[in-house]
């Protein structure tokens, strides 16, 4: 005989067993109990009389059940984007300039006379053309190579430790018990270790000097690497004077003593113009008012990282910058009339309901992947 849930009786009855107990129901003050009432039970407790009415009482207790809802938003986004590959080596070799032409995205030339084979900026007519049987070593070709530089990182190591009695674990098997201790703990712990580590992927930067990383006493070096340090850059940095505390990047500075140095990035040091600049577009100065976010901005970012070789995957950003670009996509929508389109392409129709005209979850085909612990935008300390 099939059964049917049509009210919370029947759900309580399917879940827990028993047809009228109506245990939960009564913890919620739906109905009332033996000789006492419930918040929101509004006296209907049963009255008896006699003179064991009063120990009635112990014949009811309410019932919470096995499952441990979770309150807190245990979000991990930035650890999940990340690829997770074996450690295969301790660092790369890798090339950071052509053997002329310069480092920059586009190859650079001189447009006048002067700069000779391999400069940074060879003239337009020194820089491979040559006539038949040319000499070797000559005006016209001469030797070159690039130029190589070495990075490293360090394995970082991720722990956090939990317990519980022994007695414990054997008294939650039984009464209105979690059932087994070991697996609800164990589970809690893994969301919250992989929260930690998601919480270090965009940890800020000022944190790095207010926790003390250039001393002894400071641990921020053990965690993982923030992307914040790695997507940044030297102009960046040395921006933030009176925000961050990283405009000494030449010098002495809480940042220039350590590996953990907004300035040092896998052991190498950056510098202007430096090839560990990431492709950052931070406005006139960090000083001054934050700007208004508009898709030219947007553009433009994801312009001058293909432009440097670059192939955005995914954009990280925090929920405020979600509904930022959610508004001002949806607000180039233009309604003439109320109509149904399904969309096509090549004779191939869309699903029926799909949105027209505008993209929130993608951006120019990139996915845009919101972050609960990123740094909220704004001005100042929020930058």
């Amino acid at each position: 005989m099939t059964k049917y849930i049509n009210t919370m009786k029947d759900l309580e009855a399917a879940t827990y067993g028993g047809g009228t107990s109506n245990n939960l129901l009564k913890a919620a003050g739906v109905v009332g109990s033996i000789n006492s009432g419930f918040v929101g039970s509004s006296g209907d407790a049963l009255t008896l009389n006699g003179t064991a009415a009063t120990g009635l009482t112990a014949l009811y207790n309410m019932v919470y059940g096995q499952k441990v809802w979770s309150m807190i938003n245990q979000e991990i986004n930035p650890l999940s984007v990340l690829p997770k590959r074996p450690y295969t080596s301790s660092g790369w070799r890798v090339m950071t300039a052509r053997p002329q032409g310069g480092s920059a995205a586009a190859f650079s030339v001189n447009t006048t006379t002067g700069n000779a084979q391999g400069n940074a900026s060879p003239d337009g007519d020194l820089i491979g053309g040559v006539g038949e049987n040319e000499a070797l070593d000559s005006t016209q070709l001469e030797a070159l190579a690039p130029e190589y530089a070495t990075l490293y990182m360090n394995p970082k190591i991720v722990a956090h430790m939990f317990d519980y009695s022994e007695l414990a674990a054997e008294m939650a098997k039984i009464d209105d018990g979690v059932g087994d201790i070991r697996k609800l703990i164990r589970e809690d712990m893994g969301k919250h270790h992989a929260e930690s580590q998601s919480k270090m992927m965009v940890m800020p930067l000022e944190l790095y000097d207010s926790l003390g990383a250039d001393t002894s006493s400071g641990r921020i070096r053990e965690n993982y690497t923030s992307l914040m340090k790695i997507v940044s850059s030297f102009a960046e940095l040395a921006d933030t004077t009176g925000i961050h505390n990283v405009s000494a990047l030449g010098g002495t500075s809480d940042y220039a003593t350590t590996d953990d140095d907004a300035k040092i990035l896998y052991g190498a040091t950056r510098s202007a113009a430096s090839y560990l600049d990431s492709v950052v577009n931070f406005g006139g100065s960090y000083a001054t008012a934050g700007r208004v976010l508009t898709l030219s901005i947007l553009n433009d970012v994801i312009q001058s990282l293909r432009l440097n070789g670059g192939t955005p995957k995914v954009i990280l950003t925090g929920y405020d910058t979600i509904q930022a670009i959610s508004d001002l996509l949806q607000s180039q929508e233009r309604f003439m009339d109320a109509k149904e389109i399904i969309p096509t392409h090549n004779g191939v129709k869309g699903v029926k309901g799909a949105e027209v005209g505008f993209r929130v979850a993608t951006y120019y085909d990139i996915p845009l992947i919101p972050a609960k612990d990123m740094t909220q935008t704004g001005n100042a300390t929020a930058n």
